[in-house]
């Protein structure tokens, strides 16, 4: 007994040192200790989503992968693996479980080492939030003392929620939600027992025993986690060794990207990058939806591409990107098809091909082959998926040689005039018909911009070839010379400065001496043919060059400046010299489409804008675009919403858009767009723009009847086949910038094609006889068949035309609408003046009430009762051709 009261006291002493100490610590701590309202409203870091208008998921932005779920979402056979793992004493403990610490206390005295054990879910859950994984004393303290802290102010099924979605489990992932895509492509509720046990495995070490990086291990700790739940009775014995001999299936997925628009996505990611900060925007949860609907964006990329093939095949093929190897040459009575190897080296094997065509990425549409057999017109591939290919003389017949820009080489004869066997090649397959073809990447560039002109909406962003090559969006970021494109804004002017359709200018060269620097100007109209005194509807159809300089002279170049400015072009990046009037400007195509949906909506200056709308990560709406609109009378708020919605209702059904009737607030306040021009001024530039795009007047063989004419646009209105379009086609000087601006009723689009090197032309190409004689269905007019210099309507417009194709597929055609205070007059088609005949000479012209002329036209021609009308007997480009 002795002894028995110095143990007691000892004992005594030593739990209460213990018990101060422990507090002590708790005080020392308790100032880290997360607070109650940290914990009561904990945000996962989940990435930024960016959809089209119609829900197709276009990209994800953020380091951390998370698809954050509730814990009804969350299958029982996942719960009971990571209880049964990681704690199977949860629901019991209060945050700390006694036996699981004492057994790690046990090893620690036994072994000397730290071991992983005695942690429970909660003391993970408060280590991934709040501390590191290093192995000190301190920090499991804090970890013990802030899991304590978590079961006071949150409930188990709310921790066990947060742990199901916060826990790190490798690859970029967090939450099992992620876990599940990551590993396997599929939602959670879909995994297997033996894929639920694989993941359940990973809280332990993700970056060691994750099946894609270690599948042995893997495999190792899944039968731990099966034994577990066996144990705990979750699983059966026969489900135990189904699951335990089941084969590993897991590989890396990326997210289901189902809409691959890179520009668009890089566009809306810098924007709520701008709004929100970019830690934020990336791990907020956003769901950020666009614009763009995506069957336009397809449309859109679609054209863009195969335009720039259409422009680069034209001028010519430079060549395979490596010759593997050299082939042996028959010899006399050999057939060449057996000839296979070369003198220096053997034909390489499909491992050597396949190795070598790894060190090429594919680009777009454009993947890596191996010419393994040369026949007379066609050759065989082996391409970079393992597969041999033939392409016939259809996909080859286009290659003649690349000389310059300007300049081709013969049409091939035979496969061998283009490439030899061992040629490292490009190849696609073309969208039309999917036949597969020998191809090259396009050195040119390109892009397309399309929006809603009463709203600025955008509907569809190209910026490129290739995000993947060159990130710079040439859509908006690219300041190229615009030229003809800027001239409806000049004639704007013009018509504001007394100017009508039927005033008369001079076509005539113009020859300027310039005393300051010694030298004469002598602008040209391209081609350099001059009509002499012409109409101002039929100088902007034919796109006058020196017309729209004597225009600018006429109005003044301030006057033409401040009026360029109300259409959204800044004034500093403005010219203020006569070169103005010809494009010398440099603008990007979102500035050129801006400024062409005034004119399409009849006067208003909207804004161009790509978010739709912003949701969280549960799917709420936390913004919308509300955006000025283009409207006469806004005051009518409810009546314009009921209308738009119906609308936009009705294009759902239709055409499978996104219905954004329901995230509308039905009582909001329609914003009107400031009125920048006259109704009547955007309804004559528009005429005008409608004569560019369509042939004119009435075809005759008889010269002095003939009265026919065609824009520079006119391919859009014989291709789409419809009377509704308006348009305007744009070349720089030297052809370094090729540019189509269009638009209908309800959609305006702006394309561009040019080279990054600002010094480059586009050049010339001449006429291949191989897609004429060989295959008349390949040679057409917005394709790789137009010969002769690269202008608007040859490099730029096919883009367009392309896109409109789609996009207005199924939209029927829609009536002009002619505002009050235009009226019709007949005029004499040569003077611009009022005439009686009915004849050729005459035709009804627009005019502003009160501008339309006010004397008649001398008759000096005897009356013919000819009428007149706008169809063509055969269409231009059969008068070009034959």
């Amino acid at each position: 007994m002795k002894f028995l009261k110095p143990l007691l006291l000892t004992l005594l002493a030593g739990g209460v040192f213990g018990l101060l100490a422990l507090t002590s610590l708790y005080f020392y701590i308790k100032p880290e200790l997360p607070s109650v309202s940290v914990l009561k409203d904990v945000r996962l870091q989940t990435p930024m989503k960016i959809y089209s208008q119609d829900g197709l998921l276009i990209s994800q932005f953020g380091v951390k992968r998370r698809i954050p779920l509730s814990l009804d979402d969350v299958p029982d056979t996942l719960i009971h693996a990571v209880l049964a793992t990681e704690d199977s004493r949860f629901y019991e403990h209060p945050g700390i479980d006694p036996i699981g610490m004492a057994r790690a206390v046990v090893n620690l005295v036994l072994t000397g080492e730290k071991g992983q054990g005695g942690s429970t879910l909660t003391m993970q859950l408060a280590r991934g939030f709040f501390l590191t994984r290093e192995k000190t004393y301190i920090r499991k303290l804090k970890e013990i003392f802030i899991a304590w802290h978590m079961e006071q102010v949150l409930t188990k099924d709310e921790i066990l929620a947060l742990y199901l979605n916060k826990i790190e489990l490798g690859h970029r992932a967090f939450g099992f939600g992620a876990a599940a895509q990551v590993y396997y492509g599929k939602d959670v509720s879909e995994l297997t027992l033996a894929q639920i046990a694989t993941i359940a495995g990973l809280p332990k070490a993700p970056s060691t025993l994750n099946p894609i990086s270690n599948p042995e291990r893997s495999l190792e700790r899944r039968k731990v986690v099966l034994l577990r739940m066996l144990d705990e009775r979750y699983i059966s014995p026969a489900e135990f060794e189904a699951a335990a001999n089941a084969p590993v299936t897991a590989k890396k997925h990326g997210a289901e990207i189902e809409l691959d628009a890179p520009y668009l996505a890089d566009l809306i990611y810098n924007e709520m990058v701008e709004l929100y900060g970019k830690e934020e925007a990336e791990t907020g949860g956003y769901q950020v939806y666009a614009t763009v609907p995506s069957r336009m964006q397809k449309a859109a990329q679609q054209a863009v591409v195969r335009n720039l093939h259409d422009y680069d095949e034209r001028h010519g093929y430079r060549g395979p990107i490596d010759q593997l190897w050299t082939p042996l040459d028959a010899e006399e009575g050999q057939d060449p098809d057996l000839v296979t190897h070369s003198l220096d080296n053997p034909a390489w094997n499909e491992s050597q091909m396949l190795d070598r065509m790894a060190q090429v990425q594919p680009i777009g549409s454009l993947r890596p082959a191996v010419v393994t057999r040369v026949s007379e017109q066609s050759i065989m591939v082996f391409d970079n998926q393992a597969s041999y290919r033939l392409i016939d003389w259809d996909g080859l017949m286009w290659a003649r040689p690349y000389i310059d820009d300007s300049h081709q080489g013969e049409e091939p004869k035979t496969a061998s005039d283009i490439v030899t066997e061992g040629a490292l090649v490009w190849i696609r397959q073309r969208q039309d018909d999917q036949i597969w073809q020998l191809s090259q990447f396009p050195r040119a560039s390109g892009a397309l911009v399309a929006l809603d002109p009463f709203d600025g909406a955008a509907k569809a962003v190209v910026g490129g070839y290739s995000f993947y090559e060159s990130q710079f969006n040439r859509a908006t970021q690219a300041k190229r010379q615009v030229g003809s494109n800027i001239k409806p804004f000049i004639y704007s002017a013009a018509l504001e400065n007394g100017y009508t359709l039927a005033s008369v200018i001079n076509d005539a060269p113009i020859n300027q001496w310039d005393a300051r620097t010694g030298v004469a100007w002598r602008p040209q109209n391209s081609p350099a043919i001059y009509d002499g005194p012409i109409r101002m509807r039929i100088a902007l159809g034919k796109s006058k060059n020196v017309v729209s300089i004597r225009l600018l002279r006429a109005i003044g170049i301030d006057a033409a400046v401040e009026h360029l400015t109300k259409f959204g072009f800044v004034r500093e990046e403005i010219p203020r010299d006569e070169t103005l009037s010809l494009g010398s400007g440099s603008h990007t195509p979102l500035e050129v489409v801006t400024g062409m949906a005034t004119i399409a909506n009849g006067g208003f200056a909207v804004q161009p804008y790509f978010i739709e709308r912003i949701a969280n990560e549960m799917g709420d709406t936390l913004w919308v675009a509300n955006p000025s609109v283009a409207c006469d009378d806004c005051a009518l708020t409810a009546q314009t919403d009921v209308a738009k919605d119906d609308i936009e209702a009705r294009l759902a059904a239709e055409f499978g858009l996104l219905d954004t009737t329901q995230s509308r607030t039905p009582d909001r306040e329609v914003r009107q767009a400031p009125r920048v021009i006259s109704a009547q001024n955007a309804f004559l530039v528009k005429e005008m723009m409608r004569t560019a795009v369509r042939g004119n007047g009435r075809y005759s063989e008889d010269p002095e009847q003939n009265t026919y004419w065609v824009g520079t646009g006119w391919r859009a209105r014989n291709l789409l086949q419809r009377t509704d379009l308006a348009g305007k086609t744009g070349t720089t000087n030297d052809s370094k910038d090729a540019w189509f601006s269009g638009f209908s009723p309800h959609l305006v689009a702006t394309t561009w094609v040019g080279f990054d090197d600002m010094s480059r032309t586009l050049g010339r190409a001449s006429r291949n006889q191989n897609l004429i004689n060989a295959n008349p269905s390949r040679f057409n007019w917005i394709g790789n068949a137009m010969i002769g210099a690269e202008d608007g309507a040859k490099a730029a417009q096919p883009a367009w035309i392309r896109f409109m194709q789609v996009a207005l597929d199924g939209v029927p055609e829609e009536a002009k609408p002619v505002p009050d205070g235009i009226i019709t007059v007949r005029i004499d088609r040569d003077t611009g003046k009022l005439t009686n005949r009915t004849d050729r000479t005459a035709l009804f012209e627009y005019f502003i009430e009160g501008t339309e002329p006010t004397v008649y036209a001398q008759p000096d021609e005897p009356v013919d009762p000819f009428v007149e009308d706008d169809t063509p007997r055969r269409s231009p480009a059969e008068d070009e051709i034959f």
